[in-house]
């Protein structure tokens, strides 16, 4: 009787288990150093900012611009804001590591070492920049360099940590991604991409405040002054009714200026939805009652998304 010996399926060149087993770790070690880098970039943040950068371009050039350019941007604008989110991490490496909605993230869990995500935030900036000027033009590589620096070198390391304007005051960087789009088309700025621009612009306030209030005792413990930690409710409500209405109002002045219905009629339908999600939030809040504040977060990014989505289709029909 003749007896024959089957390998284990999972290791059919018959290598030894041991070695077998390292290999195995290897590989997860390297997905989860790969993972690690890209968490850092914060990929959700960079899909928001692309949404409202290629509507934008496709109004500066009255259709769709070459598919080669809006690569260009798409990759250099990627780049862009993975490096601003990489080097943001750099810089509250101390602090995230007192927030529990932080603390999981690659540096303070010591996945990435900070000097590791420093250089890979340098290179990722360095390489969207020459990107750009090398694709596009002067203007929008400086708007692009220019977006990384103010993020990192006045919001993160100073307007974060000393001033409850400080969501205000960023909020520039969120919106630069409209201007960048249009000089990369155009080399130069319309009254159209500044009025873009105030949407995201005053959008930010209305958008960050409910997650701050969500995560209130987080920033609390981290000594960071946002508004909901250091303001009354009453003057965290005011400014997020205000630039609610201003986010819609500016929204609607930016319809003569080229736009037609196709976006004109979703914006000022979302945008009532929008007002009246804001004044529910502070109208609980006031009464004290559960705010539950994520549901204008979430709204809000929906909100901004359909505008942009209606700049895209009125440039394109």
């Amino acid at each position: 009787m003749s007896m024959i010996t089957e390998r284990p399926a999972s290791n059919p060149a018959g290598q030894h288990p041991a070695r077998a087993a390292e290999g195995t770790v290897a590989r997860r070690d390297v997905r989860a150093v790969i993972s690690a880098y890209v968490t850092l970039t914060k990929p959700r943040i960079v899909e928001l900012l692309l949404v409202t950068t290629i509507p934008a371009m496709m109004l500066a050039e009255g259709g769709l611009p070459s598919l080669w350019l809006m690569a260009v941007v798409l990759i250099g604008g990627s780049l862009a804001a993975g490096a601003a989110s990489v080097l943001n991490c750099y810089i509250d490496r101390d602090i995230d590591q007192l927030m529990r909605r932080t603390k999981r993230r690659p540096l303070p869990a010591h996945t990435v070492s900070p000097r590791s995500a420093l250089i890979f935030g340098l290179v990722l900036a360095a390489v969207s920049v020459a990107l750009m000027a090398a694709f596009t033009n002067l203007l929008a590589a400086a708007l692009t360099l220019a977006a990384i620096a103010y993020y990192d070198l006045v919001y993160t390391l100073w307007l974060k940590r000393s001033t409850p304007a400080n969501t205000f005051w960023g909020g520039a960087c969120g919106a630069a991604p409209v201007l960048i789009g249009w000089a990369a088309v155009t080399g130069s700025l319309a009254p159209a991409a500044w009025g873009l621009f105030a949407v995201v612009f005053f959008w930010q306030m209305p958008h960050f405040y409910p997650l701050a209030m969500k995560y209130k005792d987080d920033y609390a413990r981290a000594g960071i002054p946002m508004l909901p930690v250091v303001a009354s409710v009453r003057r965290v409500n005011a400014e997020i009714l205000i630039f609610a209405w201003l986010t819609v109002l500016t929204s609607l002045a930016v319809w003569p200026l080229g736009l037609s219905a196709i976006y004109g009629v979703p914006t000022l339908v979302v945008g009532a939805i929008f007002v009246v999600e804001a004044h529910k939030l502070c109208r609980r809040a006031t009464r004290g009652e559960a705010v539950k504040p994520m549901r204008l977060f979430h709204w809000s990014t929906t909100y901004l998304t359909i505008v942009f989505v209606a700049v895209a289709l009125d440039a394109l029909i």
